[in-house]
């Protein structure tokens, strides 16, 4: 399976287990995974699981401030790899294919990452 970690923001550390069905992510009160950011829409961002495939697929729901996955906007349907940094209103969320017991199994993954992607001086 596969989920988002949120990274930055008012929710940084929560997580959103995908599994095989199609998220929303947005400001919206029922959504699973709600984003308290004024720059979200209600229905921002969609992922979505092609069985045939085996892929996660992000695909901006036509929101004001648009989706980046990587600081490249998208404006059709995007596939999902390990590690996709994506920026919606000013929160950045994780995506990984990794799926976790709990938060802090979660938050462990994302400190990993950070600390591999983190660069020293010279590099």
């Amino acid at each position: 399976m596969a989920s988002i970690v949120v990274t930055s923001g008012k929710q940084e550390g929560e997580y959103l287990p995908l599994g095989r069905r199609t998220s929303v992510i947005g400001r919206a009160e029922n959504l699973l995974l709600q984003i308290l950011d004024d720059l979200v829409s209600r229905k921002h961002l969609r992922i979505r699981f092609r069985e045939s495939e085996g892929r996660y697929y992000a695909e901006d729901m036509d929101s004001r401030h648009g989706v980046l996955i990587n600081n490249l906007r998208i404006t059709s349907e995007t596939a999902l790899s390990e590690g996709d940094q994506i920026l919606i209103g000013q929160t950045t969320l994780l995506f990984t294919d990794k799926d976790f017991d709990d938060r802090e199994s979660a938050l462990m993954h994302y400190k990993k990452v950070s600390e591999r992607d983190r660069r020293t001086v010279g590099e």
